[in-house]
């Protein structure tokens, strides 16, 4: 990026901090007119928006707005959706795990649904482990509300697990995963 890409960037943040939402026409002469050409203009702006560091809303072909995006915001709205959908999954782990003892459910029925909560948990916990290699979302107080929360999940799979009356159903769910990740590697 040479200099005059640069300033041009830091003219168009400086611009949308300022204003907040602004039409692209504005925004593009408010930058020409401080420095450079439309076409390098309309780069940069399309740069940032690619970027993330922008956002661009099209209310129609000639309105085209553009704001900063408010990261710590953006953030935190996905992990309180990412907590929404884990505290349902307690939830629903608590009320098997109540459910099953409760009612007499079959061996294949109740592997079956442990194995289901398993993946379920799994799912989330590797979105977690994912996220936890970006700052902005470590830094969130949601983030370890999670993590305790996908760490409670285990938790009671694995008593509802160790209080089964067959001695061998652990060994069986791990069998069963083992199988289902192999024939997910068969096929591709």
């Amino acid at each position: 990026m040479d200099k005059n890409s640069q300033i041009i960037r830091t003219e168009i943040i400086r611009i949308l901090n300022e204003n907040g939402k602004i039409r692209g026409t504005e925004l593009a002469k408010r930058v020409i007119k401080k420095m450079g050409n439309e076409k390098t203009v309309y780069r940069e702006i399309s740069s940032l928006v690619e970027s993330g560091e922008i956002e661009k809303k099209v209310l129609s072909r000639s309105h085209i707005e553009y704001e900063l995006i408010n990261l710590y915001e953006s953030v935190n709205n996905q992990l309180k959706n990412l907590h929404k959908e884990i505290e349902t999954v307690y939830e629903e782990i608590k009320n098997y795990s109540k459910l099953s003892s409760e009612e007499k459910f079959s061996f294949h029925e109740r592997l079956r649904a442990t194995i289901h909560l398993i993946h379920i948990v799994q799912s989330t916990d590797g979105i977690m482990k994912l996220l936890s290699y970006y700052p902005a979302f470590k830094k969130d107080k949601m983030f370890s509300q999670i993590n305790r929360k996908i760490e409670d999940c285990w938790e009671i799979i694995m008593e509802d697990i160790a209080h089964q009356p067959e001695e061998d159903f652990l060994n069986e769910i791990l069998a069963n995963l083992r199988i289902s990740q192999m024939d997910s590697n068969n096929v591709n």
